[in-house]
Formats: structure tokens, C-alpha cells, sequence
């Protein structure tokens, strides 16, 4: 059971929602994602996403599903759950909107949890510049596949740009990360230096 689902209780529908369905039938019909797994069941979705990452089939369509159908006030969760099984090949039933918020909060919490367990594999000096490279690498790879798979395609520059992005980021942090472990080695040292001083005397 989800930690969350205790905190939402049934509630009428949100401005959001109300925004979400409005003259949305014909964007919602004309919705392309996931052709690439038409036919595929929910279980073999997930097993498929498992073996890659730590979401499950419900989470990736929720996500995505979040990300298309945004409104000035967040992402309908009604209007998503109604729509799921439309939408998403492998999503066999709706969901309710509870059921809608408590995916995309697994989803966020994964997403945050593994994000602090890579950073800290990148900060505490475990991996070197060249390992975390090919993390970073090896990540991207899936992240565009999964992509790939439900029909989203992202701008060259824009790709590129994030790309840069996050380079950047990791070679600052694998410098900082360095430049802590030599402090910590050169104080190390100089403890045992001084301890075998004080059992020379």
C-alpha cells in the first residue's frame, strides 16, 4: 500500500481537472505515444522496465501522460486517469485520480532517491571521472530508448543542450569530489604522522 494513499481522500473534481477536460477529445484522440508496445501486457511492460530502472509500467505512463496533458494549474489527474487505458496499450483499467497522484509520487520519490544515491556514488570518490562518464552514458542510452519506445522525441539542440548540462555538472562535482578525498588523505597522513612521533617519544 502506498504511504500516500492515507493522506488523499475522494474529493469533487479541481479546477485543474475541469480545465483538463475541457475541449481535450480531440487532443487526447489524435494521441500517439506508446504504439511500440501495442499489444504488450502490463506484466511484460513492467518486467521490461524493471530490468532498466526502478519504475513500474504505471508510473512511466502516469509520467508521461503528466507531461503531455499539462495545464496552466499542473496535470489533470482525473482527466489522466480516465484516459488511461485510451492511451496506453498496457494500462488495462482507469484509474482514479487518488490512484493517478499516488503513481506520480512514487514516481518523484524514485526519481529523488535515485538521483542522491548516484550523487552520492559521484561525491564520495567510489567511482573515478571515467566510470562516472560512463554511468552518465549508459544512462542516456536507456533514458533515450524508453523515449524512443513511447513515441517521444525530444529537439537535437535540445537534447544536446541537456547533455551539456549535466556534463558540466559532473565534472565540477568529480573535481570537488577529488579535491575532498586529497584533504582527507593529506589529513589522514598527517595523523599518523604524528602518532608515530608521539610513540617515538
Amino acid at each position: 500500500m502506498d504511504e500516500y494513499e492515507h493522506l488523499i481522500e475522494d474529493a469533487p473534481l479541481t479546477q485543474n481537472d475541469r480545465f483538463a477536460a475541457e475541449d481535450r477529445s480531440e487532443e487526447i484522440n489524435k494521441y500517439q505515444k506508446f504504439k511500440k508496445v501495442d499489444g504488450a501486457t502490463y506484466r511484460k511492460v513492467n518486467v521490461f522496465l524493471r530490468k532498466r530502472t526502478y519504475i513500474t509500467a504505471r508510473e512511466w505512463a502516469i509520467a508521461r501522460l503528466g507531461s503531455d496533458f499539462k495545464t496552466p494549474y499542473g496535470a489533470g489527474m482525473g482527466f489522466i486517469g480516465e484516459h488511461l487505458p485510451e492511451r496506453c496499450p498496457f494500462m488495462e483499467e482507469p484509474y482514479s485520480p487518488q490512484a493517478v497522484n499516488q503513481a506520480r509520487n512514487s514516481f518523484k520519490r524514485k526519481v529523488r532517491k535515485s538521483g542522491a544515491t548516484f550523487f552520492y556514488g559521484a561525491m564520495c570518490g567510489f567511482f573515478t571521472l571515467d566510470e562516472l562518464d560512463d554511468i552518465l552514458f549508459e544512462s542516456s542510452e536507456v533514458a533515450r530508448f524508453l523515449l524512443e519506445i513511447e513515441g517521444t522525441s525530444l529537439e537535437i539542440d535540445d537534447e544536446i543542450d541537456i547533455e551539456d548540462k549535466i556534463s558540466e555538472i559532473m565534472r565540477k562535482l568529480g573535481e570537488s569530489a577529488n579535491v575532498l578525498l586529497s584533504s582527507r588523505r593529506g589529513a589522514s597522513e598527517s595523523d599518523d604522522e604524528g602518532d608515530e612521533d608521539e610513540d617515538a617519544l
